[in-house]
């Protein structure tokens, strides 16, 4: 199974419903020695910044269109019946069954890519300055966390550039912990290339600096990653009463801010511009993805360990991945391929530890799926 990272689907919203995928099996193989048909490759298109987790591990960052995973591999095919003939037994009448695919329970999150990252406090202003340099319609209004979904806008700049940028929901302190919606915020800004940090400094400089404070507090707490991120402050709310003076204070302190104001829209261009300067020299993420992934087959050596056995009620069963894996491979309805399974668990040492646990003559025996009576005679 395959998962690729498609532009063309911008949610995750597919698996919101449908939560199992499996590949559709292969085809025996026929006569004349042919082989049989590999079963089709499943794939799974997500859309890009689409992160694939198999528990706390990382499987892979699937951060641009094209790029994708391999989650599971279908099982080996078994082996037919002219693989098995020798000498002394030249037409035999058993094959080997094919091995079963590989199971696995992922999870799949999507995390915003977008050039420029607008942060700030609840109400800072973020969403209009996105209304006014997009054209984005994202909800307005004077209360906290008017923002509950990230949103994102196109701008167009004078140079024929576009900037991405996204609008997520506000922070406040404890962000880092989850406290508020700090947990999507934080995640989501990750994946932008340079954060424009809003601050409302009508509330005057005091309170812009506590603000910038918390900000910068509550990311270095969550990454340092997103903390070393590079970033413009727009002084924003500069058209309110007062609010030139706190600015102007801020500037003296701050000497890259820039001054606008997101409902007139004064210094919006000139911020557009800083902040496509930081993202043009940002380097651009690398693709992510576990060693063991990578489109590449890598062979390791393997040592069969002698299996577990346990009690099972008035049975014992047999705990050993390879022995539950050699089994599964044979047709049980097919007497010579069974007596060859007897000979490769003698040899692999099963019945030295089913005889250890206590297992006797005509106890019931279980490996994975499949259930078997003891017997202590010689196979031939």
């Amino acid at each position: 199974m395959l998962i690729v990272a498609d532009s063309s689907d911008p949610t995750l919203s597919t698996y919101r419903e449908r939560r199992r995928f499996a590949a559709a099996s292969g085809r025996p193989g026929e006569g004349a020695r042919r082989s049989g048909r590999d079963g089709e490759t499943l794939v799974l298109h997500v859309p890009p910044g689409t992160v694939v987790r198999d528990g706390d591990s990382s499987l892979a960052d699937l951060d641009r269109h094209g790029a994708s995973v391999v989650v599971v591999t279908g099982g080996r095919g078994g082996r037919g019946n002219a693989r098995f003939a020798s000498p002394t037994r030249q037409a035999p009448r058993h094959a080997e069954l094919g091995a079963p695919g590989q199971r696995r329970r992922i999870h799949l999150e999507l995390k915003l890519i977008a050039d420029v990252g607008l942060v700030g406090l609840p109400n800072a202003g973020k969403s209009t300055l996105l209304a006014a340099v997009t054209g984005a319609h994202p909800k307005i209004a004077a209360y906290p966390f008017t923002t509950l979904h990230p949103n994102l806008g196109v701008a167009a700049l004078d140079s024929g550039r576009t900037l991405v940028l996204a609008d997520v929901p506000g922070l406040i302190e404890g962000a880092h912990r989850g406290a508020g919606l700090g947990l999507d915020f934080l995640r989501h800004l990750e994946r932008t290339r340079v954060l424009v940090h809003v601050v409302d400094v009508a509330a005057g400089a005091d309170a812009a600096r506590a603000a910038l404070l918390t900000i910068a507090d509550e990311m270095r707490a969550f990454s340092t990653t997103l903390a070393g991120k590079p970033a413009v402050i727009a002084l924003n709310k500069v058209d309110v009463p007062g609010a030139a003076a706190a600015a102007a204070e801020m500037l003296a302190e701050l000497p890259g801010a820039v001054r606008i104001s997101a409902v007139t829209g004064a210094g919006c261009a000139a911020l557009l511009d800083v902040a496509a300067e930081l993202a043009a020299a940002a380097p651009e993420a690398e693709l992510l993805v576990a060693p063991e992934l990578r489109m590449h087959r890598i062979y390791r050596h393997r040592s069969v360990h002698a299996p577990a056995v346990t009690s099972e009620g008035d049975a014992y069963r047999v705990v050993s991945e390879d022995v539950e894996r050699m089994v599964a491979r044979v047709d049980l309805d097919n007497d010579e391929a069974v007596r060859r399974l007897q000979q490769r668990l003698r040899a692999a040492g099963v019945d030295d530890a089913l005889r250890a646990a206590g297992c006797s003559e005509g106890d019931t025996v279980r490996i994975g799926e499949a259930e078997f009576v003891f017997t202590d005679e010689a196979v031939v």
